[in-house]
């Protein structure tokens, strides 16, 4: 199963943010963004993260967009500059469940721009999108993450951690869920 395609260009706001989809013009604001350390510890995302990264990384999030799989927007307080990337993933066969995941730039952290992301996409996936749960899979001693899934309103399950090997290394994710704010 897959969401259901939201059609047309995508703007969520709320929380003094507006959250958009990414654009060609946004591809130097991205490497800007996902080139960071802290990056490239706790996600999936090829370091270093240059242009055709970034060229690469726009591709295939229109494409998952559009098999309805997964929605990837920049997180903005204006609709212009993006200052990081709010995501709702599909989780497994199960529609009904979905994972968030956010990352902000090394320049714009610190504002509580992923809390209050977080906070605009959960309200869209439970409120438009129809997900009953809302899961976080955070790395073990990513404190920063920790923060801010508590301020969203999640909490740390009795799920044990899984592991999965990240750029040739093992990372061990606890699972968070949404239990309202």
């Amino acid at each position: 199963m897959t969401y259901h395609v939201v059609p047309g260009e995508l703007h969520l706001s709320g929380h003094g943010l507006v959250l958009r989809e990414w654009d060609d013009d946004d591809l130097a604001a991205m490497t800007a963004l996902f080139d960071d350390p802290d990056v490239a510890c706790w996600t999936p995302l090829v370091s270093p993260f240059d242009l055709g990264a970034a060229r690469l990384y726009l591709k295939r999030a229109r494409e998952r967009r559009a098999a309805g799989q997964r929605i990837q927007l920049a997180i903005t307080v204006d609709g212009r500059e993006p200052l990081g990337e709010v995501l709702l993933m599909r989780d497994g066969a199960d529609a009904e469940i979905a994972e968030v995941g956010y990352g902000v730039g090394p320049a714009h952290r610190g504002r509580g721009l992923a809390t209050r992301a977080v906070r605009v996409m959960t309200g869209f996936a439970l409120g438009t999108l129809g997900v009953e749960r809302l899961l976080l899979k955070i790395g073990a001693g990513n404190t920063a993450s920790e923060a801010v899934a508590r301020a969203a309103g999640y909490h740390l399950t009795d799920a044990p951690p899984i592991t999965v090997e990240e750029k040739g290394r093992p990372l061990s994710l606890r699972t968070w869920e949404y239990g309202g704010a």
